[in-house]
């Protein structure tokens, strides 16, 4: 960061500007050296990459906070410029894990993170049961293959093989049986108080390492205890039985058939122990009031997250042996130092904008939007009064052929006028109707908030410590800044409020798999309790049709428990397009029973 014509530059900008601000406090034009300095303190290593919920990220909050205030504009939270919000910032092991398996006269007393780990989404359990080996722990009636098939597994504990019975073959229709949460639910469905994993011979894993123990924000198997244990454990398990792990491989890879089988007096004793690590994220928001005695009571939201990767704890595409600071110059320190131009160039304006504008910084998108949905859940103001959301993220990389893309423009049926109006740079636009999307607009569009992303694309720094602040195009962020203030002020002064437009997904609301059928729910993924919240649905999907509404939550999904993303996931695999499923969803205190009929994508 310690670039030296960017130093350079930034004297001479203190030099000239100086005397030329002090009067104002601040530069009422977007202008780029101003837009170099706030990045250059935002993506610097001092900031440490804006981890929600680090000191690192409240520096942040605190010097938006400060422009904002500086720039003129009142604190949005009564008197303060901060809303705070609780999340799950990640797992950790407590003191309790313990784990003995016995086979006949040997006992095991497994040494954690050496022997075995718990899963990351394993409950925090005692259990204790005989051992049944159920091969690669995998039931597919529609392959014609169960591991379970006249198994008794009830209270029992159960072993299993990673993988699937076609392991060489990444196409393979077993594949998608294959995920370890998706063999533990299974296993509990079956009725078995416990799973144990162990990973076979494999040209995937021959080092036979213990699974990562990482949060994936999604919440563990309320009570059910699931290990992963190295495979020289589980050979004398099954050795002690009389088995071989090569030979039982090699049986159901030629036959694809199963083998599963009870061990002779094997059992296990398990204790997992998972805490969640809570913390606080932070929101920073200013107004500008409008002009207007009556458009001032309608809002558009401006924001930006400012939160970032930190160094590399979750969403990093760096591969590297040490953690590096990920600073975050594009993603999203151009968004968030553009919420600072523009507030400064709207409250230097105040007098022509007839509707007020809410300035406003998220933390905790890479998290999964968490405060944004936070921010649209628990707004100031009744949801009505915000008329339009315009969301900036990853904006500081135009490219030289002016490539900007611009989601949300199905949303209202005004957009694309403005937005070709007002191309006056000449930009090479690229429009993408849908207001759901990867970023913070996606919050406000599930209120029926029309929406704007205003977005420069991906990079091969994307995710990655090399995103840096001397490799924005600060001329090229300066025109879109521009553009953003021009289409927010025809916004501000329009005489009735865009309309609002429910547009369908193009991808068939895509979870995290191509499946075969269309549902066409939201997930709320900021949402850290039991079931699947839905944020919406979209327009005429089998959701809508069947009666979903936004803030439902999914419990039962034809005979499956929902208790996450991934039992919903898993569920979708066992239907086909015209399948009739009955669901069943938690809105507010009550229990609901829908039919959805669900169609191909």
């Amino acid at each position: 960061m310690k670039n030296y014509l960017l130093i350079c530059l930034l004297a001479l900008f203190v030099v000239i500007n100086a005397a030329s601000f002090a009067q104002k406090g601040f530069n009422p034009e977007i202008d780029s050296l101003e837009l170099m300095s706030y990045i250059g303190y935002l993506a610097s290593d001092d900031l440490k990459g804006r981890f929600t919920g680090t000191k690192e990220l409240d520096m942040a909050a605190d010097y938006l906070a400060k422009k904002f205030k500086e720039a003129g504009l009142k604190p949005y939270f009564g008197d303060s410029y901060f809303q705070t919000f609780p999340f799950i910032s990640g797992i950790e092991l407590n003191k309790k894990n313990s784990a003995l398996l016995k086979a006949g006269k040997k006992k095991f007393k497994l040494v954690l993170n050496k022997d075995y780990t718990p899963a990351p989404f394993s409950g925090s359990i005692k259990v204790k049961g005989d051992l049944v080996f159920a091969g690669y722990g995998i039931s597919a009636p529609k392959l014609k293959y169960d591991d379970y098939e006249g198994l008794d597994v009830k209270g029992k504990i159960v072993l299993v093989m990673r993988y699937h019975p076609e392991y060489d073959n990444p196409h393979s229709e077993y594949e998608e049986f294959a995920a370890f949460r998706s063999k533990a639910s299974v296993a509990k469905e079956k009725g078995a108080a416990g799973i144990i994993f162990f990973t076979p011979p494999s040209p995937k894993d021959d080092e036979d390492k213990l699974m990562k123990f990482s949060y994936d924000r999604a919440p563990g198997l309320k009570d059910f205890a699931v290990l992963h244990i190295k495979r020289k454990v589980a050979a004398e398990i099954l050795s002690a039985s009389g088995f071989d792990i090569k030979k039982i491989q090699d049986s159901i890879y030629s036959s694809k058939k199963p083998l599963s089988f009870e061990l002779k007096a094997a059992g296990a004793e398990i204790t997992t122990g998972i805490d969640e690590i809570n913390k606080t994220g932070k929101n920073v928001a200013a107004i500008i009031e409008g002009s207007d005695e009556n458009l001032k009571n309608e809002f558009i939201i401006i924001g930006a997250h400012f939160d970032h990767l930190g160094m590399g704890q979750e969403g990093s595409l760096y591969r590297g042996a040490e953690p590096q600071i990920h600073n975050g110059a594009d993603d999203n320190s151009s968004g968030t130092s553009g919420l600072i131009e523009l507030a400064q160039k709207l409250s230097a304006e105040r007098k022509k904008i007839k509707r007020s504008i809410v300035i406003v910084g998220f933390s905790g998108e890479e998290l999964g939007l968490l405060g944004s949905a936070y921010f649209a859940n628990n707004p100031p103001l009744d949801a009505a009064k915000y008329v339009t959301m315009i969301n900036m993220d990853m904006i500081g990389r135009l490219n030289p052929e002016k490539n900007l893309i611009v989601y949300g423009t199905g949303t209202s049926k005004l957009w694309k006028d403005i937005l070709n109006e007002k191309n006056t740079n000449n930009f090479k636009l690229t429009f993408n109707d849908e207001g759901f999307g990867p970023s913070d607009h996606s919050s406000f569009y599930a209120k029926n908030i029309p929406v704007l992303f205003f977005f420069t694309g991906t990079h091969s720094d994307y995710h990655r410590p090399s995103d840096d602040a001397e490799l924005i195009n600060y001329t090229g962020l300066t025109q879109i800044l521009n553009y953003v203030h021009s289409v927010t002020e025809v916004i501000s002064n329009l005489d009735t409020k865009p309309d609002y437009v429910n547009v369908p997904r193009k991808d068939g609301g895509r979870t995290m798999s191509a499946w075969k059928v269309y549902v066409g729910t939201v997930p709320d993924y900021a949402y850290t309790g039991e079931g699947l919240k839905i944020t919406g649905a979209s327009e005429g999907s089998p959701a809508q049709k069947g009666g979903m509404k936004a803030g439902d939550i999914m419990v039962k999904f034809g005979n499956k428990k929902i208790t996450n993303i991934y039992d919903y996931v898993y569920a979708l695999k066992e239907f086909v397009p015209g399948d009739i499923v009955e669901v069943e969803v938690k809105r507010g205190e009550e229990l609901i029973k829908l039919s959805l009929t669900l169609t191909a994508r």
